[in-house]
């Protein structure tokens, strides 16, 4: 299974959804997508192997991945969407439901954000006027001087955990944290679009996009960078995004049309496969 089909525990949820034992998911025979994206589903430069199906949240992503030539793509929407399948007792804010979580951009193992965090604070006091949460990728928990500069300003700090990489430290309930503390607020937002916003935003918070988007060190320019998001969707980019058009844009993007139900995953993934299924972890590794 090529590892990135285990970040923030896609795969666990995917095999609980199947009816699989989740703790231990067998090998998805192909490449899933692991958050939103703006190009073909994948990181850049994803060394594919010829015939390999790409399961992908959304239409969007499958037209573009065709118009690079790309092929084998399935769409079946996100596995965000299979977890409120899973957890039918969170679909409900919780009954002190209040305030914002916010997402500042993050970094990750190869590649650090280059930005000022105060300037998040400002942005954040000039548009929130309830309690605040700040979430912060992993890398940036680990770092007091980031940590710091959220707690002195008043705000609630934590982290959902580790997406995991290379099929270690892998924090199967990722997600589903994630799920939990967003049940806890109103609005959502973050100094980008993203997958928080829209995972936020499909579960009725309110959402914001504003303040400085930050530079990911050495993006690479196939994407676009922030200006072509700003481009495509700049009614998505502001502090109150209203409801309705985020969750037009949001069903859109996570797939709300493409469930497929769990005989069909199991299929997809072939996990009808005893063979897949008792050894796995010795199938050949993606990369």
């Amino acid at each position: 299974m090529h590892h990135a089909n285990h970040f923030y525990g896609h795969a666990h949820i995917m095999a609980q959804y199947a009816g699989l034992p989740a703790g231990d998911p067998p090998s998805i025979w192909g490449y899933l997508q692991h958050g939103w994206n703006i190009l073909d589903g994948f990181a850049y430069n994803t060394a594919f192997v010829p015939g390999m199906p790409k399961f992908v949240w959304s239409d969007t992503v499958r037209r573009r991945g065709w118009s690079m030539g790309l092929r084998n793509y399935s769409v079946i929407g996100s596995a965000w969407l299979y977890l409120l399948e899973l957890h039918p007792e969170l679909a409900a804010p919780a009954p002190d439901a209040a305030g914002t979580i916010f997402y500042p951009f993050h970094g990750w193992e190869g590649q650090n954000v280059l930005g000022d965090h105060a300037e998040i604070v400002a942005s954040i006091n000039e548009h929130e006027t309830g309690p605040v949460t700040v979430c912060l990728y992993w890398n940036e928990f680990e770092n007091e001087a980031i940590k710091q500069v959220y707690s002195a300003a008043g705000f609630r700090v934590i982290t959902h955990g580790y997406r995991g990489l290379h099929w270690r430290k892998t924090d199967a309930d990722f997600l589903l944290k994630q799920l939990k503390e967003l049940r806890k607020h109103r609005r959502v937002a973050s100094n980008r679009l993203s997958s928080a916003v829209l995972y936020g935003a499909s579960v009725g918070l309110q959402p914001g996009v504003y303040g400085d988007p930050m530079l990911l060190e050495n993006e690479h320019p196939s994407f676009g960078g922030q200006a072509r998001i700003r481009r495509l969707w700049p009614e998505l980019n502001q502090p109150y995004v209203p409801l309705d058009l985020a969750r037009a844009f949001t069903d859109a993007e996570l797939g709300v049309e493409h469930l497929a139900g769990p005989a069909e995953i199991r299929d997809l993934f072939r996990w009808t496969d005893p063979a897949i299924l008792v050894r796995p972890r010795t199938a050949k590794v993606l990369s």
